[in-house]
């Protein structure tokens, strides 16, 4: 959906387009029309009919000229990389780049699931069911055995209860790192496989 509408300004004949970014400091920084200093600049692109060395006033009078904006893309460079093109366009065109990777990078979820050294057959069964649940979703599954006063003497239990975890959920996940013991708990994690 395109933004709000706002109109052109409008220019005397002869004159030059207002520029009402001169002193805004875009996200990208990049310097446009008289934010750029260098004596001479490259131009590229399609809206120039040679591609090459301008003097910094030809670059401004062509851009002006095309009702378009001179735009610093490579400030490093010797002399500096620009291109005409519609500024508001152009920042326009990379949110919305950034905004689609961002959306289409994926969002990890971790679940975590907490027993006992000691936790029954029962217990543990039902605690499966739901660590597959979550591991199908594509949530990560944080598995953690706490271990309240002298348990810890069950530390060797709690490892194999773990890893016993870790094989019944093969089919929906793989371990990502070996059970371990940090103070008074145990953990580990478990991956969802990314299904082709």
């Amino acid at each position: 959906m395109a933004g709000p509408y706002r109109p052109k300004p409008t220019r005397k004949p002869g004159g030059r387009k207002p520029d009402f970014r001169k002193d805004e400091k875009s996200e990208f920084d990049l310097r446009i029309n008289a934010q750029i200093t260098a004596p001479e600049v490259r131009l590229v692109g399609e809206n120039i009919p040679e591609q090459g060395i301008y003097p910094l006033s030809k670059a401004l009078a062509m851009a002006d000229s095309l009702e378009l904006d001179l735009v610093e893309i490579s400030a490093k460079a010797d002399p500096p990389v620009c291109k005409i093109l519609d500024y508001q366009k152009y920042i326009y065109q990379q949110k919305k780049k950034a905004k689609e990777i961002k959306s289409n990078a994926a969002k990890v979820v971790i679940k975590e699931i907490r027993f006992g050294p000691n936790t029954d057959e029962h217990d543990f069964q039902f605690k499966l069911k739901h660590a597959s649940e979550f591991l199908q979703e594509g949530s990560k599954v944080k598995a953690t055995i706490f271990f309240r006063g002298r348990s810890i003497m069950f530390a060797d239990q709690g490892e194999k209860q773990l890893l016993r975890f870790a094989v019944e959920l093969e089919e929906w996940g793989r371990a990502e790192n070996m059970p371990s013991l940090e103070g008074k708990r145990m953990t580990m994690m478990i991956a969802p496989i990314k299904k082709k």
